[in-house]
């Protein structure tokens, strides 16, 4: 049902982006009342030429889809990934993933177009009493008030919650106004983002190649096309941003090869480029981040998606235990538990995706040797390499409860 009073309420979410929706999405689910807060217009996000990326949804993150009846809405396009080939640029010697290795139920994955994510997701929160959409929107001021926040929006209405949740993503400004300070990486690389057509079918297999100047992913999408995500130096990546199609067709050709037959792009291109970062706290005063306004890594390994996923299951559940057990939602006890349950997570994997990004991105012979080696190695030990297949699969670790495809 409608909340009662229409400015008072539960938890407002600054950013409507996919994290921000999914939380969304979830908490409303659970009787909580949402105000969601987005800077930009929530229906030019969702145009086609809004957004050229594909995010790669782990196993355990679809389980918490399902479970939220979300994933009918946003899976119709995906592309199940049912093998990851992984190589040092053009050696002989490769790391294999297969998930039949693992006996398991499912697929190491699924590719989304984050338009199609968009799409879903915004049908979801629309259609959900329990969350109020303010868009284009964002909030100027924040007021203590007894348990909680007034929140003042540009366009001259005041809200109350009694939690605030930043979901604005890598620059977020009220992370910014809260105080909350981060540590940036540069990794002097842009990621060249397209999606291409190929004659050959790529059966379900992602591809992930690692050169000196940086990765490059073939990523399955429906029907005989992939999402590529092509690292490269600034300058180089500039270059090859402006070359004519049948220009940038040719670099493709090179860098993709032919193993699926002729291969061009497909549209529009975008480039981003790459920085890790961290925030040093999660918490402030009734106020907590989730998603990249709390970590951005490398797309290395295509974690950066499900890092936020993760964080929006854990929040969820400490939220909903907090108010079955009559607790302050907001206070420091209620949002401790989960700067616990994700900080260190992310903390680590950040960490290794560092390592990685510092290992693959360079030409030092002795490392080139010793990391085409240790591929071919991890592959031949079955325990090794199925530990790393669950932890594609997002299934390593302390789950919460949607994780697992489980209702809070």
């Amino acid at each position: 049902m409608k909340p009662t009073n229409p400015d008072k309420f539960d938890v407002v979410i600054s950013g409507a982006g996919v994290v921000g929706m999914t939380l969304a999405s979830a908490l409303a689910q659970n009787g909580f009342t949402v105000a969601l807060v987005e800077y930009g217009d929530s229906a030019h996000q969702m145009t086609d030429q809004f957004d050229g990326r594909a995010y790669a949804i782990s196993y355990a993150p679809f389980m918490m889809l399902k479970a939220l009846g979300l994933w009918h809405r946003v899976g119709r396009h995906a592309q199940p990934i049912t093998e990851i080939h992984i190589t040092d640029g053009h050696s002989p010697l490769f790391l294999h993933f297969d998930h039949r290795e693992l006996g398991a139920d499912g697929p190491l994955g699924q590719m989304v177009e984050v338009r199609h994510l968009r799409r879903g997701l915004f049908d979801a929160i629309t259609a959900e009493e329990n969350i109020t959409l303010f868009s284009p929107d964002h909030i100027t001021a924040l007021t203590p008030v007894a348990g909680g926040w007034r929140l003042t929006l540009d366009r001259g209405r005041d809200i109350t919650g009694t939690l605030v949740v930043c979901a604005e993503g890598r620059r977020a400004p009220l992370r910014d106004r809260m105080g909350i300070k981060i540590h940036s990486l540069d990794y002097n690389q842009t990621a060249i983002v397209t999606t291409v057509r190929h004659e050959l079918d790529h059966g379900g297999t992602a591809y992930e190649r690692f050169y000196p100047g940086g990765p490059f992913a073939i990523l399955p999408l429906p029907g005989r096309q992939s999402s590529i995500v092509w690292c490269e130096p600034p300058s180089r990546a500039g270059i090859i941003m402006g070359l004519s199609d049948a220009g940038f067709d040719a670099e493709l050709t090179k860098k993709f090869g032919d193993f699926l037959g002729t291969v061009s792009h497909q549209g529009k291109r975008w480039s981003y480029p790459l920085s890790a970062q961290l925030a040093d706290d999660y918490l402030a005063q009734r106020f907590c981040l989730i998603g990249d306004a709390a970590h951005g890594i490398h797309p290395i390994a295509g974690q950066g998606f499900n890092l936020g996923l993760r964080d929006i299951a854990a929040l969820a559940e400490v939220l909903v235990d907090a108010r079955r057990l009559g607790a302050d939602i907001g206070s420091k006890a209620t949002l401790e538990r989960y700067r616990r349950w994700r900080r260190g997570d992310n903390n680590i994997l950040a960490g290794g995706m560092d390592v990685l990004t510092r290992l693959f991105s360079n030409d030092i012979t002795p490392i080139r040797l010793a990391r085409a080696a240790g591929l071919g190695l991890v592959g031949e030990i079955p325990p090794l390499k199925k530990f790393f297949m669950r932890h594609a699969r997002g299934t390593i670790g302390k789950l919460p409860k949607l994780l697992k495809g489980e209702n809070i």
